[in-house]
């Protein structure tokens, strides 16, 4: 691995935890990149962590929830001015019940444009309406995140969607956020396409190595990966794979409170499958890597694929989710509403969804699968399908996650669906089987067993047999539109059948 440009970082890559000094002056750095970086005073944030009550901290929220059986809602939301983002947080939280409470940022935000950010608060501002589509955290800073922490009585979490999460990052937990979601692999192949995914695991290293500075000041923050990647059809084994590596490289950091998100299938057996799949292999290669005490807890997603235009339907997928999360024991579900195919909802709307899944979550709590012989055979399947994977990329990197991860991208060893950036080969592919579970259509360069891709392709062809269509790539074409079409089309369709 050549060094990087950047004079802050190391200079050869590597999992191993970044040396003190050096962190130090990574963070003058990064701070001095927009005025409002002066803001963030290490002392003083942990004096304010540390004046939060526990049900105000999303680590402490989190392991309450995974000890009493409890599966938490949270929605996502975010607007462009102070004010907008204070009243949908306060409605989500009083009106939604969520029990975590989000703020999404904006893409200039996302993007570190933090100069256009700028000019679309400002204008926000001047109109009255949000021209951003989302919350530009950087620009407000320290103080403004600090008073939307004290406008509400649950933990916030920040779900940014970038590979560059460094000075949103500081400027977030300085202000009293509990949690923050992203990752170096995950959102750097989901997200960039000229963003390399060296430089992707870096700049989350940063954000973990700063968690871990909380953490050494006894502030336990709560950092989660996003394992639903490209919003398409992720089969639970792919996204299990990411979500691992990403774990392993927090963790070398010293993250001990770190989530997991995988994106539902919509298939009740195969996402409790995942789940399951998913708690077990984490803290199974945990142990591997020597890490006892990193807390691992499982969230699923609402779908995180096309959505219908119907509202009817819409409300259905949305009680399904609350379903699926609460038999398949996930530990939190991130919600979606009914308003999904149309952009950004209204606040009113966000809180419905989560009062919607919340009911879905009631009503579904006692159910467990474990006993079903299906459920067992799908969880062997995942774990044969995700450790030759994940074994062949620690090999590839001498037992260096993020060596192997970076020499496994090129190879094409470690490879996601539809991934838009140009370090990805983007050559496996996923389809809906005959009974409506995701599978491996071409597995790429990627090292699944001979024996577990022969189950994969019998179960697909049954589905072309069964549709009367080739046994090619518009079964994965197809499974990516489904969902979206109208229920008439659905309900009369030879694939309904």
């Amino acid at each position: 691995m050549n060094a990087p440009s950047d004079p802050d970082f190391a200079a050869a890559l590597s999992e191993a935890r970044i040396d003190e000094d050096l962190f130090g002056r990574m963070r003058v750095r990064n701070l001095a990149r927009w005025p409002t970086g002066a803001g963030v005073n290490l002392d003083e944030a942990i004096e304010r962590h540390e004046r939060l009550p526990a049900h105000k901290r999303l680590s402490a929220v989190m392991r309450a929830a995974s000890a009493e059986g409890r599966c938490l809602t949270q929605p996502r939301g975010g607007f462009g001015t102070f004010e907008l983002q204070k009243e949908l947080m306060q409605v989500l939280d009083r009106e939604g019940l969520a029990d975590v409470v989000p703020t999404t940022t904006d893409s200039y935000t996302r993007n570190e444009q933090f100069h256009l950010a700028q000019k679309g608060v400002e204008e926000s501002e001047r109109l009255g309406r949000s021209l951003l589509n989302g919350y530009p955290m950087v620009n407000y800073g320290v103080a403004k995140a600090a008073e939307l922490i004290d406008a509400i009585d649950k933990p916030a979490i920040m779900l940014t969607g970038t590979a560059m999460p460094k000075l949103t990052g500081e400027i977030s937990f300085a202000g009293g956020y509990t949690g923050y979601l992203g990752s170096g692999i995950a959102y750097t192949s989901s997200y960039t396409k000229e963003l390399s995914i060296e430089d992707g695991i870096r700049n989350y290293q940063y954000l973990d190595r700063l968690t871990a500075l909380y953490q050494d000041r006894g502030i336990e923050l709560h950092r989660r990966q996003p394992g639903f990647l490209t919003g398409t059809n992720i089969p639970p084994s792919v996204a299990i794979i990411v979500a691992i590596l990403d774990m392993l490289l927090a963790a070398a950091q010293g993250v001990r409170n770190y989530g997991l998100e995988m994106g539902e299938t919509l298939h009740l057996v195969q996402d409790a499958a995942a789940v399951k799949a998913c708690r077990e292999l984490c803290q199974e290669y945990l142990a591997r890597k020597g890490y006892k005490d990193v807390y691992t807890p499982i969230t699923l997603l609402h779908w995180m694929g096309a959505w219908p235009q119907d509202e009817a339907q819409c409300a259905a997928l949305v009680s399904y989710g609350g379903t699926l999360a609460a038999i398949a024991g996930a530990d939190s579900v991130t919600t979606k509403s009914t308003h999904e195919a149309f952009g950004i909802p209204t606040p009113k709307a966000n809180a419905e969804g989560l009062r919607i899944t919340r009911t879905a979550v009631y009503l579904a709590r006692h159910i467990r699968l474990d006993s079903m012989q299906e459920f067992k055979d799908e969880v062997d399947l995942i774990k044969r399908e995700v450790r030759p994977v994940v074994d062949k990329v620690l090999e590839m990197g001498d037992g260096d996650a993020a060596v192997g991860t970076v020499r496994a991208c090129e190879a094409g060893v470690l490879d996601i669906p539809w991934s838009p950036n140009r370090w990805v080969k983007s050559r496996v592919m996923p389809a809906r089987d005959a009974d409506g579970c995701l599978r491996i259509f071409d597995p790429g360069l990627m090292p699944f067993p001979k024996d577990v891709m022969e189950i994969h392709e019998e179960k697909l062809r049954r589905r072309a047999t069964r549709e009367n269509v080739p046994f090619g790539v518009d079964l994965a074409v197809q499974s990516v539109y489904e969902i979206s079409e109208p229920i008439a089309k659905l309900m009369s369709d030879k694939r309904a059948a």
